[in-house]
């Protein structure tokens, strides 16, 4: 990793527990008992995203670049060029060094971005796989440096967001077709082999970072949540369960509260990256308008 500024957080994420989970529930997980979660995304790994890596999409830089995305980068690319520069950007991007870094610095948590491609690709898609040999690996290095990890579905087919960390830019397209939620629930059900047989590295599990509620049905958003805690109870009973509030306010919040759901966590995302009046905040006014959105 070139730096590792490029893993501080560059959004807020606040955790609110839901449904029945208990601080003994959550001995070890997002801040209850004796713990304070310090965590950082590992960004630009797993799901590329041109701002995190630009070096990546060098080549197309322009007024009107084409290639924005893992999407567009690997049909620009094939499949064949694609894997070959993925596997040299996966074996480099984070290393066991940066895991020891973050280890000593007093982190204790990552949230670990990966697409659905990583475990269902179509003929008709660009996407290339092999990462789930370095996600492993990366899962090593935690364990031995004491760290948990978030294992998070940023990406899923149709595009859950149209935001190029969905993994392809533009149209939502998530909810057209059953195809679609079903390939979903297909990934997450490999992340959740992934938690259990890491069952004391990976923490938690998100069912799918940041649905858009401007773009997508409210009921869709829920009737996937559910379906989707039962699919990853089924694999991995204990991991903790994290859903995005997909940006609906917090008088809101209390749809996501399902009764006979236990071990599951509302993620709320508060940018400071994106909005200009917070670009121009020093570090320590960061960190005061983070306490005060959690706060609020």
């Amino acid at each position: 990793m070139r730096a590792l500024a490029r893993l501080s957080a560059v959004v807020a994420v606040v955790f609110v527990t839901f449904a029945g989970s208990s601080p003994s529930d959550l001995s070890r997980r997002f801040g209850y008992g004796k713990d304070i979660i310090r965590g950082v995304n590992l960004g630009g790994l797993f799901v590329l995203e041109p701002w995190i890596k630009p070096s990546l999409f060098k080549q197309w830089e322009g007024d009107n670049p084409q290639v924005v995305d893992e999407w567009t980068y690997c049909a620009a690319l094939g499949k064949n060029e694609c894997t070959s520069r993925l596997k040299q950007h996966w074996s480099t991007w984070v290393t066991e060094s940066d895991i020891a870094t973050l280890s000593k610095l007093g982190l204790n948590y990552l949230r670990i971005p990966i697409g659905y491609w990583a475990f269902t690709v179509k003929d008709d898609e660009p996407y290339v796989q092999g990462q789930i040999p370095y996600l492993k690996k990366v899962l090593d290095w935690m364990r031995k440096y004491n760290l948990y990890a978030v294992l998070d579905l940023h990406g899923v087919p149709g595009s859950q967001n149209g935001f190029d960390n969905s993994g392809k830019r533009g149209e939502v397209r998530w909810q057209q077709t059953q195809e679609n939620i079903d390939r979903s629930i297909q990934a997450l059900v490999g992340l959740a082999k992934i938690a259990a047989e890491y069952p004391n590295v990976v923490d938690a599990i998100e069912l799918v970072n940041e649905p858009a509620s401007w773009a997508l049905s409210r009921q869709g958003i829920l009737d996937y949540y559910k379906r989707a805690y039962s699919a990853v109870r089924d694999v991995a009973p204990s991991v903790t369960i994290v859903i995005h509030d997909a940006f609906f306010s917090p008088s809101d919040w209390p749809q996501f509260n399902v009764p006979g759901w236990s071990n599951v966590i509302l993620d709320t995302h508060t940018y400071h990256v994106f909005v200009k009046d917070r670009l121009m905040l020093s570090r320590d006014d960061h960190l005061k308008a983070t306490c005060q959105d959690a706060s609020n």
